[in-house]
């Protein structure tokens, strides 16, 4: 849950995630009780370089440990990493 309070800590990083992923600030409560929203917050953080070493000093952590959790989430789940074209 940290990574989304990150997301919604500063509005225009919260706007970009919304806009990306079609949520709404009325919706994103119930979306964040969805299987694999918390996968798809860390997605949207990993795949920006900015953004992850931003969350990660925010955080006090090595950016290769988020993507470490994110990889956790997505393996409980029977999840992979997205591949890229």
């Amino acid at each position: 849950m940290r990574a989304l309070t990150f997301l919604a800590s500063d509005m225009e990083r919260l706007g970009r995630f919304l806009a990306l992923t079609g949520l709404s600030p009325q919706t994103i409560r119930a979306a964040a009780h969805e299987p694999g929203f918390l996968t798809a917050v860390l997605d949207h953080i990993a795949a920006d370089d900015s953004l992850i070493v931003a969350f990660a000093t925010d955080s006090s952590l090595d950016p290769v440990r988020v993507v470490e959790a994110r990889d956790v989430l997505a393996r409980e789940r029977g999840e992979q990493w997205p591949e890229t074209p």
